[in-house]
């Protein structure tokens, strides 16, 4: 829809303030779920790297437990051929053959020493493993009742307030195409510069809202002509009249109640 030229200012005024009636029910909204959706990201991703180091930690157990049963074949291997030494060493015919065969005897029972050490390293780190796996599997499955809490706490104010949300969005949408570009664009640069979002601000005891600076009172006057568009030399906002700020609120307010 083409942006209109030829509104008064005063239509410009009512117009830019409804907007930001709009636009601060979407950030009251919006703050009523406030860290919600990131605690609830952050857990998710806490979950994901627990259950994949559940994964890594019961590869690692099942290597190791490869390994221990390798040792176990090279053992019993080990031990084959000793017996088979010891029968060959009884039928020696001299003492090179016999200092030959005695070499792979001591060799082989190096190998099933080393083995048993590598077995008994290996039953140590099970047990480490183990115990951490204990932790991590209790650490996640604490997290994941927690996960499963925010999710339900975070669907509940979606299924409150999504509706609404999407319904003020498309109002907002509706009502920039009301006002011409260059005033949705100064809009949108004070409200995204100033506290709360507020651009757009009525005068309350003869100031700003939300400011202590005292506007003089030709300028006040000024306002409530609308006649022009000021803004507040503090904190560039759009300055409205406490009456016109009153009668949109309350038009405003009504349509809320339909959303």
């Amino acid at each position: 829809m083409a942006k209109k030229e030829d509104s008064s200012v005063e239509a410009k005024l009512r117009a830019l303030y409804d907007l930001q009636l709009i636009d601060s029910r979407v950030d009251e909204i919006r703050n009523v779920r406030g860290e919600l959706p990131l605690e609830v990201e952050d857990l998710e991703d806490e979950v994901l790297g627990l259950k994949t180091r559940m994964d890594k930690l019961k590869s690692d157990l099942e290597n190791i437990n490869f390994e221990i049963g390798a040792k176990k074949n090279l053992i019993e291997e080990a031990k084959t051929l000793i017996k088979k030494y010891g029968e060959q060493q009884k039928n020696v015919r001299n003492s090179r053959e016999f200092n030959s065969i005695s070499k792979e005897l001591e060799f082989q029972e190096l190998e099933i020493q080393l083995a048993e050490k590598n077995i008994k390293e290996f039953k140590a780190q099970i047990d480490q493993k183990k115990a951490v796996i204990s932790e991590t599997k209790e650490r996640l499955s604490e997290r994941e009742a927690h996960l499963k809490h925010k999710k339900s706490e975070l669907n509940a104010i979606l299924a409150e307030t999504e509706k609404e949300e999407k319904a003020l969005l498309e109002e907002s949408i509706k009502f920039q195409d009301k006002i011409e570009e260059r005033l949705v664009k100064a809009y949108a640069r004070i409200r995204n510069n100033v506290k709360n979002g507020l651009a757009v601000v009525p005068i309350e005891r003869g100031a700003s809202g939300g400011s202590f600076f005292t506007i003089p009172p030709q300028v006040q006057v000024e306002i409530a002509s609308r006649k022009k568009i000021i803004t507040d030399e503090h904190s560039g906002r759009i300055l409205v009249d406490p009456t016109l700020a009153e009668e949109e609120s309350e038009k405003m307010q009504k349509m809320f109640s339909k959303l």
